[in-house]
């Protein structure tokens, strides 16, 4: 079938959609997906192999202005353009992830008797999947707490659909090969393979507080571990030149960023970070403990999206507001040093994940056709 993805904007639609087109086409289905210039798509889809159609980002006003009377318009160019783009196509499905271009794409689709099928990443869902779900013939759930519904079609909790490269690694620690991956993501790294790996990361554009906190007990880093430190693009080099004055950089590794993440997380034993609900759902799946610090902006969602995990055991929490130096100390040194608290966490997070998600997001969308 002929399959029309939309959805853009973040790494948190851009991911579970390329994800889904990967096991789409794995299956001989055609894909195309639909997204903005200014989106992070523009540069993944493409460089993925996807065909990338774009229209301008409209965004619904929030509050009244200029803006409130030209976005009818708008909204309607943007409708009338992807509606283009699924008659070019011959779109049989179109599935969403939310995000700007979302709204249009369901909107032309819903003209033309086309069915949706939507997948929501996270616990408190966005405007745009709030509207389509209205209408979809199905809608996939990241978390069981998520309280979106569809109206008139099938709501299902499928996961949410991950990497290539994370699911390979998840499927590897399933077969019982962590240990190899471990071992091999600690040489590529240039880590102690003897010593426990504390992962510090606040996503692709790094979080300042959690770098400074970190940067205060420096002195105080337990022997007998080592951290890997991804800072954020531009935030590297005040930690980095700390870390060296103290003489740690056999054991503090600090980087900007991970082109190979997954080597990151293969090799990681505790991960401190945000809770996004793809970082959520990666390290659920790869049976990662972690101390989520959701961002404290949003409509906070990023809190609610780490709940499960934390209500099994699998995970902490700590609101932004609250992390700092006392609780690097009282919570994260002593965690990394308890090897057997680990065991239970990790045991616990990988009850909450769900490795096969992509595959199962799609024979939702293969359900929805042949019904």
């Amino acid at each position: 079938m002929r399959v029309y993805l939309a959805g853009g904007g973040s790494a948190g639609h851009v991911n579970p959609l390329l994800a889904t087109a990967t096991e789409l086409q794995a299956r001989g289905h055609e894909v195309r997906a639909l997204g903005t210039a200014e989106g992070l798509e523009a540069d993944l889809v493409p460089a993925a192999g996807l065909e990338l159609d774009f229209i301008p980002k409209v965004a619904f006003p929030r509050r009244p202005g200029l803006a409130m009377f030209k976005f009818p318009r708008a909204f309607k160019n943007a409708v009338k353009q992807a509606g283009e783009y699924l008659d070019s196509f011959g779109a049989e499905v179109v599935v969403g992830f939310g995000g700007y271009v979302s709204t249009p794409a369901y909107r032309a689709a819903q003209a033309r008797g086309i069915p949706v099928v939507i997948q929501e990443q996270n616990v408190r869902a966005g405007l745009a999947n709030r509207w389509g779900a209205r209408t979809c013939a199905a809608l996939g759930l990241s978390f069981p707490a998520t309280t979106l519904r569809a109206k008139r079609g099938k709501t299902a909790v499928v996961g949410l659909p991950l990497r290539a490269p994370i699911a390979q690694l998840a499927e590897d620690r399933l077969a019982g090969n962590g240990d190899q991956r471990r071992e091999s993501a600690v040489q590529t790294l240039g880590l102690d393979p003897n010593l426990p790996t504390l992962v510090i990361t606040g996503g692709s554009l790094g979080a300042k507080h959690l770098n400074d906190s970190f940067a205060q007990v420096l002195p105080e880093l337990p022997e007998g571990i080592q951290v890997y430190h991804l800072t954020g693009k531009g935030k590297s080099a005040e930690l980095a030149a700390s870390v060296e004055k103290l003489g740690l950089a056999d054991r503090y590794h600090v980087s900007e960023y991970a082109m190979n993440m997954e080597e990151v997380l293969a090799a990681a034993d505790l991960v401190v970070c945000r809770s996004g609900a793809g970082t959520v759902c990666e390290l659920a799946a790869l049976g990662l403990p972690a101390l989520y610090v959701p961002l404290p902006i949003g409509n906070g969602e990023q809190r609610l999206n780490a709940a499960e995990v934390v209500g099994a055991g699998g995970a902490k929490l700590v609101l932004d507001a609250q992390f700092d130096a006392d609780v690097i100390r009282k919570e994260v040194f002593p965690w990394i040093l308890d090897e057997a608290k680990l065991q239970a966490a990790a045991t616990a997070a990988a009850g909450c994940g769900r490795v096969h998600a992509s595959a199962r997001f799609v024979d939702l969308i293969e359900q929805v056709k042949n019904d």
